[in-house]
């Protein structure tokens, strides 16, 4: 028994060879790649209807495209509205005139979650009416340009934004990425 030491194998000598031949140094063959699966963030999503418009996507694909774009535990609410509350919403809080397709209501760190992760909180709220013209003008499936707008809106609740042409190409990229597992188009190529 060697001293500190629990066992008596513990502490003998080991020696071994390997015999070299060129048989036994082919390359091993690589394994076949394995698509992972990247878990999202926990999160809690509430999806409101507030529109008459019909071909709204449905709960399911707004928390699949919700869940590929956060990068953090949040608290989101997803709300689709027509042009009117779009509007006024646009105009009481950012004090303007215009019907937006997508707005974000960031209301930054509300708690932390078990982990000790910080929960972010905030509202994206989706003009349907804009959002189907948009598709329309663009000639893509209103499917296509749901996701792109929640995406998009969920990025924005996380800090993402565009009013420096560094971090629009930063956004769009990521937005770019975040579609492309979906298999939907770059929304930003012509």
């Amino acid at each position: 028994m060697c001293a500190g030491w629990p066992s008596p194998a513990s502490c003998l000598k080991t020696w071994y060879a390997i015999l070299w031949s060129a048989a036994s140094s082919t390359p091993t063959p690589r394994a076949a790649r394995r698509r992972t699966r990247v878990a999202s963030p926990e999160f809690s999503l509430s999806v409101q209807f507030a529109s008459g418009a019909r071909d709204l996507p449905s709960r399911a694909q707004v928390r699949r495209w919700v869940a590929a774009a956060l990068e953090q535990p949040a608290q989101v609410t997803v709300r689709i509205v027509d042009a009117d509350e779009a509007q006024a919403l646009n105009q009481d809080y950012r004090d303007k005139p215009y019907v937006p397709n997508v707005l974000t209501f960031e209301y930054g760190e509300i708690g932390q979650d078990e982990s000790g992760f910080s929960v972010l909180g905030g509202d994206v709220v989706i003009c349907a009416p804009v959002v189907e013209r948009e598709a329309r003008e663009q000639g893509k499936p209103l499917s296509s340009h749901y996701a792109h707008m929640v995406i998009h809106g969920v990025l924005h609740l996380q800090g993402y934004d565009h009013i420096e042409p560094a971090e629009a190409d930063n956004m769009e990229s990521r937005e770019a990425a975040i579609l492309k597992r979906f298999h939907l188009p770059n929304p930003y190529l012509s």
